[in-house]
């Protein structure tokens, strides 16, 4: 009797883009999947094939083959292909949570519309896996999850079917694909092959399955077109091998038959990062910053501007731009790939993915600006006041604090007032006077041109009180009186504000905290090193020494009534390629310019680098010391949480004699911050788009990478990485753009303060650094600030209350994460997230909304709440809110 059962699954992983474009893609895909379907409709006996796991090919296929969806429709249905329930494959360490659960979200509505939805959290390829999967995967309904990177061989402890356990407690049973997902690609019965290579590949399974019976066999490939002949083959094995039984399986299948009893107690927590079986990448994080970034910027339009902007429109009557978002959301699924976000790419490709994040930004900026237009009209109708200023608050409790925004006047001088007459602080961050041009008007005499008067534009930075929660205020523009104070030049060498002082001395930046008394000498540097790697990896250069770039000169200092501002110059020479570099030599000018900004009543100092690259082949760092030592463990955000991840690697010292797939250095993603504590300080970057970071444990530094130059897409032996080089191996090609020879900019905050770590103050500070505000001024001076704004539009409602708040949460250590319309109705979605370990109870107040549920993330309804409820520590709760408008 046969005593092992061989689960081969068909499949196919499908890169969206990489070293090809997305049109190479689909047309590739079309052939394929057009050929697929006669081979399953032929061949009953040929049972399933998996297609990835994703749900954009559906839509993609059916685009060009409409006519072919009721044959797609029905494999589906009988289960013999599998689609979902990811829209494209994500990288789960380089896109915000809330991208990740959207992704899944309209991978799952999709799939399940074509009949079923892959019932396994499926992540074969991914560079690393978010610790929160595990509980989004459950949130979906999904029990199942199988993939191959970042899991060391110790955590399987003999099977490779574990329990895979998030941060708030939820898991799945997981598989950990031993050899990737295409050990089975070119199976045959031929002897030779069988004895050669199948059999010892059955044995390791045998192996590494100590308590199992049944072992996975994936039998696929990048864009690989269906083995005819597996079902044959699979016939002819169970001949050939008296041992074994080989199956036509799926994934699905085999998770149930592995699992019946449930008989793998194994447990693993958390993110895996692992590169000991399967390549990570961990300095990916880094490359091709300007697309991090501008996707960082997307994201956050998106999620924490437009959508809860929006719903705040639909709570007052106007339509909710639900196609368009739609349309968006799988634009950005497709930027979003493991490939894509990374930037392992051609340059072609990359050219393509930054120009869709362009177009969504533009898409959303416009959005934006009609929704703040019709609701700043509808105003202004209701209050009969024409020169109004609306601030919009997109978080859920009242807000106090800072706000910039645009207003233009006749005149330089004015004030904001509020409407019982008092004066809103101002400060003038910047003005200029434009001309108004010439206006043409039709007379009976033919046309004429027409002078028209000059007006001012000024950014300004408003000290706003008490502004409603996830709602609005209105504030009245008053010109030709005082109330806006400019900023003007000090010759002092040092800012502060009540929490923070930086002052400079003789070149070097000392950081000041001002409650303790604790200061920060060499405050910050700039590292620059070689880069010898490739699109995939930083790799050092044998024999290079970093060249620091320590010494600063002073610019300016500006001080106003809310803002103090330093802005420092350092100059180094670097070597302007690889070959300069080994040489010993340096002729490229590297010059950083860094603006510091410390605000009234904020715990963090505001820091922004400009530069251009001229050099090729190498990175650069920022340094910023801490005022913690000898910490063992640094911290970063994860989806709903922190992470504490250890300074050194116990791996490090012996990765190569026990053959490593890549080394594990200590080079680490985080979503929005970073830092390191003990228990006297906690000291954190928060970042805009910045994805990687070190610590430097000699120096007490932490190490934000600012970006990698490199030019070629994949390399043989690097220092860092042996062996053959990754993604396309067989031809050398060339990335020129990916050298980032431009100018750019970095944006980030520091957080330093004499306390314990406390989770829910570093995501406190993340929501106000990055900013959840619009700002809208109706006024007829400029029709160009924004780009739809001298258009004429219809305004679907005619009036709207001087404020208004659609709800707010009680509590200030809970957050909103998502605020959107629900994919299937009209009802709104919320998601409150607890980033304490403790439970937090939680009170929604509205005068808005008649019915409250509780969802999983497939927003399907799980209960009823009335009064308050309860989020776990680290876990969250997702809310269905109806009432007027919202259902």
């Amino acid at each position: 009797m046969k005593n092992k059962r061989v689960h081969v699954v068909p499949h196919s992983h499908w890169d969206r883009e990489w070293y090809f474009s997305i049109e190479d893609s689909n047309i590739l895909l079309v052939e394929n999947i057009d050929h697929l379907l006669n081979v399953l409709e032929r061949d009953e006996t040929y049972s399933a094939y998996v297609f990835d796991g994703q749900s954009s090919i559906v839509e993609e296929y059916l685009n060009i083959r409409p006519e072919n969806r009721e044959r797609m429709k029905k494999l589906i249905e009988q289960r013999r292909l599998f689609i979902g329930p990811w829209y494209t494959q994500t990288d789960s360490l380089l896109v915000h949570k809330e991208s990740m659960i959207r992704n899944l979200l309209y991978g799952t509505k999709i799939a399940q519309s074509m009949g079923h939805s892959m019932e396994i959290g499926y992540l074969p390829d991914i560079f690393g896996q978010n610790g929160y999967l595990p509980s989004i995967f459950r949130g979906f309904g999904l029990e199942f999850s199988i993939l191959q990177r970042g899991v060391y061989t110790e955590q399987l402890n003999g099977d490779v079917n574990f329990v895979w356990k998030s941060p708030d407690g939820q898991s799945v049973k997981a598989n950990h694909l031993y050899f990737g997902y295409g050990p089975g690609k070119f199976l045959s019965s031929d002897q030779e092959y069988v004895e050669n290579r199948l059999i010892p590949i059955i044995e390791k399974l045998e192996e590494v399955n100590e308590h199992c019976d049944h072992l996975l066999l994936p039998a696929g490939g990048d864009q690989v077109l269906v083995r005819e002949h597996f079902p044959e083959t699979v016939a002819q094995l169970n001949r050939i091998d008296p041992k074994r039984e080989y199956v036509l399986s799926d994934y699905e299948t085999f998770m149930k038959e592995a699992w019946a009893g449930e008989p793998f107690p194994n447990v693993i927590e958390g993110e895996l990062l692992a590169s000991q079986r399967s390549r990570i990448h961990h300095t990916i994080r880094s490359q091709r910053y300007d697309i991090k970034q501008k996707n960082a910027i997307i994201e956050h339009k998106l999620l924490h501007v437009l959508e809860p902007l929006a719903v705040i429109g639909q709570a007052l009557g106007l339509p909710y731009p639900k196609r368009w978002l739609d349309q968006m959301w799988k634009q950005l699924f497709d930027v979003h790939a493991h490939d894509s976000i990374g930037g392992c790419n051609s340059d072609e490709t990359n050219r393509d993915i930054v120009h869709r994040l362009e177009k969504l930004e533009r898409m959303a900026d416009g959005l934006v600006n009609l929704l703040k237009k019709r609701i700043t009209y509808a105003i202004s109708r209701q209050t009969g006041n024409e020169n109004i200023y609306v601030t919009f608050n997109l978080l859920p409790r009242p807000f106090s604090g800072l706000i910039d925004g645009v207003i233009f006047t006749k005149d330089p001088h004015f004030q904001l007032v509020t409407n019982d007459g008092k004066g809103v602080p101002a400060e003038i961050v910047e003005q200029h006077y434009l001309p108004g041009g010439k206006q043409i008007v039709v007379t009976a005499e033919g046309e004429k041109e027409i002078d028209v008067q000059g007006y001012y534009r000024t950014v300004v930075r408003l000290q706003v009180d008490h502004v409603p929660a996830l709602g609005y205020c209105t504030y009245q523009v008053i010109e030709g009186t005082g109330g806006c104070e400019k900023r003007i030049l000090d010759q002092e060498t040092r800012i502060e504000n009540e929490y923070l002082a930086l002052s400079y001395e003789q070149g070097t930046l000392r950081l000041h905290h001002q409650p303790s008394g604790e200061t920060v000498t060499n405050f910050i540097r700039f590292e620059n090193t070689g880069d010898a790697g490739d699109s995939y990896d930083y790799s050092p250069l044998e024999g290079d020494k970093p060249i620091y770039m320590e010494k600063a000169e002073l610019l300016s200092v500006e001080k106003g009534p809310l803002t103090e501002k330093m802005v420092v110059r350092h100059i180094g020479v670097i070597p302007s390629c690889l070959s300069e570099r080994e040489k010993g030599e340096c002729s490229s000018k590297l010059e950083i310019i860094t603006s510091f900004e410390l605000r009234k009543g904020e715990e963090i100092i505001r820091v922004c680098h400009q530069l251009e690259n001229q050099a090729e082949d190498h990175r650069l760092r920022v340094l910023l010391t801490a005022p913690v030592a000898g910490a063992k463990t640094s911290f970063a955000d994860q989806a709903f949480s922190l992470v504490e991840r250890p300074v050194e690697s116990k791996y490090l010292t012996n990765w190569r004699e026990k053959r490593f797939a890549e080394a594990p250095v200590p080079i680490y993603p985080l979503e929005n911050a970073a830092g390191l504590y003990d228990d006297r300080f906690v000291f954190a970057a928060l970042t805009k788009g910045m994805k990687e970071y070190e610590v430097l444990t000699e120096t007490n530094e932490l190490a934000l990478t600012l970006f990698r130059s490199v030019g070629v897409l994949g390399k043989d032996d690097l220092l860092w990485r042996p062996g053959r080089a990754s993604g396309i191996n067989n031809k050398v090609v060339y990335t020129p753009d990916a050298q980032m020879k431009k100018k750019m900019d970095f944006e980030y905050a520091i957080y330093m303060a004499n306390e314990t770590l406390n989770p829910a103050k570093i995501f406190a500070h993340i929501d106000r650094y990055r900013g959840h505000f619009a700002s809208y001024q109706r006024q007829q001076l400029n029709t160009f600030e924004e780009r739809l704004e001298r258009f004429e539009i219809p305004y679907p409602i005619e009036q709207a209350p001087e404020s208004f708040s659609l709800l707010e949460v009680d509590r200030e250590d809970v957050f909103m994460s998502v605020c959107k319309q629900a994919h299937d109705d009209s009802s709104i979605i919320v998601r409150f997230f607890n980033p304490t370990s403790e439970r937090k109870t939680v009170m929604v107040k509205s005068n808005h909304i008649k019915e409250i549920e509780e969802t999983n993330l497939a927003e399907e309804t799980i209960r009823t709440i009335e009064g308050p409820f309860v989020v776990d520590g680290k876990g969250y709760m997702t809310l269905k809110l109806k009432g007027t408008n919202m259902s």
